[in-house]
């Protein structure tokens, strides 16, 4: 991860955001971040509208909310609540 002050950046962000790879540079200000350019090279048109949804990060919230109370079950739960039982002997 690479940082970058805006007040002392040496050349446009577009720039830098060219050189992009797998690395994410923070952008700065008083020492705080305040964004972040990141390759989105190889993400889809999908992912990238759900990672500015409102409503999707709402929904990813609430989950999370349930699974830190409870009131959810984990994969490996389900599977040993509700999963396959061994099926029975044929009789031959």
């Amino acid at each position: 991860m690479k940082t970058i002050d805006i007040g002392k950046a040496s050349r446009p962000l577009w720039e830098y955001a060219k050189e992009l790879t797998e690395e994410i540079i923070v952008v700065t200000s008083r020492q705080k971040p305040v964004a972040a350019l990141v390759s989105l090279e190889d993400v889809d048109a999908e992912t990238i509208a759900l990672s500015t949804n409102a409503k999707f990060h709402k929904i990813i919230e609430a989950s999370k909310k349930q699974i830190r109370s409870g009131k959810t079950r984990t994969l490996d739960q389900m599977k040993r609540e509700f999963g396959k039982k061994h099926p029975a002997k044929k009789r031959t």
